[in-house]
């Protein structure tokens, strides 16, 4: 109760003294053009915006203040800052005793309001003299200011001042997430992507208020994460990727830097290595693994289903366990994915055997399994979550025993099927998702799954097809920005055509970021009306 009393006063005071020095000062007057907050281009929609037609002036002027003394929000405050500098180029002090000629504030608060009633959700209030956003957590305050970012519009007013004004509506947002999992997959096995490549994604997701983003970092084409209780696996495993071309791994310094860096954009990394089956660049570093009977010999193709572990040799398990265990002591995350998918070649008691062993490993290292929607087949515990990708029955039968799902279902949300047939990069083996048909599904009941069982959606990026960023981006986006608004806001705000015009004025972002994105014919985008190359990229 007095932390709560505590922070309100020292808002309301704060609140009073800058209004009493605004009005000591006699603050300019502009005359903003009357704008409506629920018109703006916010991707994923909130929850509920109430405009008032009025206008705040993001200029030369303004500064940003956190709550002080609270975790994580000085953080977020310089992040908007930077942000603001590279769209607008305005410098935005933040957090500094005295700024003179200070006429607007942006203020970041750390609420107790129990409206807020989950760590993500967020309240942003805009008048014409400031921008207060309130939320619990830091992590709150990041989503916040990501729909800041997105409400400063693409060109400043230079018409009623001597220096730039962008005009930012006024009003109240009130928003938090519909699903608490939402989360991109990214597969740098089957072709190597560098920690360059990796955080640019990152930036990107975090725009759109993904807060998970999923790593496959084993194949049967190549091994991506440096174990050193085994050292092979990169020096041979790691070695090659689909095609031929050499492959490449992750230091645990360099996986860890990729860790950190989703970590300040509130973005948890979920590591999968991928067992029993694809497992062959594992096999091939370390033959004792190898179950199928075979030589193992590198492998640069694309077929599955073909390799599996010997699941009843205990010296299996010994590499298990120290694999889980050096991953496990450099991802904070809760989760540990174990894939299980596509293991054709094990037998069923075989592969429920290695299941439930595995789970017991997993937990031994303190994470929660998850694994491919088959490991529904084996007697695991309700803590484990089900990826449902495929089959309807193993993600009934894991929400029979307890288990929450994340929905991933190819057909509707993979990001390496080919937009149609004349698509350049992706395969269509589930199905061709054009655009639209990647927005306009339902996963709150797809196939019947419960809500309530769902923890959320993923969209899985598989790259046998791509080998650059420009190829990834060609794949992941715009869909991966119609899969944030699926993730975030509840299906009632969720309209085709509506988003379809939000959707078409993200291009100047993407341009800024220099995002090779497809240009769906299904969209009239928008395209930007200054040049980019002057202004530092986000």
């Amino acid at each position: 109760m007095k932390s709560i009393l505590a922070r309100s006063l020292f808002l309301l005071t704060f609140i009073i003294l800058f209004s009493a020095c605004a009005e000591k000062k006699k603050k300019r007057v502009l005359n903003l053009p009357e704008t409506d907050l629920a018109s703006e281009n916010m991707i994923p929609k909130p929850l509920r915006v109430i405009p008032t037609n009025k206008g705040f002036a993001l200029d030369k002027f303004t500064t940003i203040y956190t709550s002080g003394n609270s975790l994580g929000f000085a953080e977020v405050g310089e992040f908007l800052a930077k942000k603001i500098k590279g769209k607008t180029n305005l410098d935005i002090p933040v957090n500094v005793d005295e700024v003179p000629d200070q006429e607007g504030i942006i203020y970041i608060n750390q609420s107790d309001s129990l409206e807020l009633n989950t760590p993500e959700a967020y309240q942003i209030y805009i008048t014409q003299d400031s921008i207060i956003l309130n939320s619990n957590t830091a992590e709150g305050a990041f989503r916040g200011i990501q729909t800041l970012r997105q409400i400063i519009p693409e060109t400043s007013i230079d018409t009623i001042t001597e220096y730039n004004v962008w005009n930012i509506p006024t009003g109240k947002i009130i928003d938090s997430p519909n699903f608490e999992y939402r989360g991109s997959m990214l597969d740098v096995a089957r072709h190597f992507f560098s920690v360059k490549d990796v955080k640019k994604y990152i930036d990107i997701l975090a725009y759109y208020k993904y807060n998970v983003l999923h790593l496959h970092l084993s194949d049967d084409q190549g091994w991506r994460i440096e174990i050193k209780s085994w050292p092979k696996l990169t020096e041979i495993g790691g070695s090659t990727e689909v095609g031929g071309k050499a492959g490449g791994f992750y230091t645990q310094e360099e996986y860890t830097e990729i860790v950190n860096y989703a970590a300040k954009h509130h973005i948890m990394i979920i590591p999968e290595i991928d067992m029993p089956g694809h497992t062959n660049a594992a096999s091939v570093s370390y033959p004792i693994l190898n179950g199928n009977g075979k030589t193992p010999k590198l492998y640069t193709g694309m077929q599955v289903g073909k390799s599996t572990f010997d699941t009843r040799k205990d010296t299996v398990y010994t590499f298990i366990d120290d694999v889980v265990r050096e991953i496990s002591a450099i991802t904070p995350g809760p989760y540990f994915h174990i894939g299980g998918d596509e293991s054709h070649v094990t037998k069923k008691n075989d592969y429920i055997y290695f299941i439930e062993k595995v789970e017991k490993i997993v937990q031994k290292h303190g994470k929660r399994m998850i694994g491919w929607d088959e490991i529904g087949q084996a007697d695991i515990d309700s803590t484990s979550v089900s990826h449902f990708w495929s089959s309807k029955k193993n993600a009934l039968d894991a929400i029979k025993k307890g288990m929450k799902v994340i929905m991933s279902p190819a057909k509707k949300a993979y990001l390496d099927m080919q937009y149609d047939s004349l698509s350049k990069h992706g395969l269509h083996w589930a199905a061709y998702i054009p655009t639209d048909v990647g927005y306009k599904w339902t996963p709150e009941n797809y196939e019947g799954i419960p809500k309530e069982n769902i923890l959320g959606i993923e969209a899985p990026l598989w790259s046998e097809t791509i080998s650059n960023i420009d190829e990834l981006e060609y794949l992941a986006f715009p869909r991966a920005i119609g899969y944030s608004e699926l993730g975030w806001s509840i299906e009632e705000n969720r309209d085709w055509e509506n988003y379809k015009v939000r959707l078409a004025n993200q291009a100047p972002f993407l341009e800024r970021m220099d995002v090779k994105y497809y240009p769906s014919p299904l969209i009239d985008w928008k395209k930007s009306k200054y040049s980019y190359k002057e202004i530092e990229k986000e």
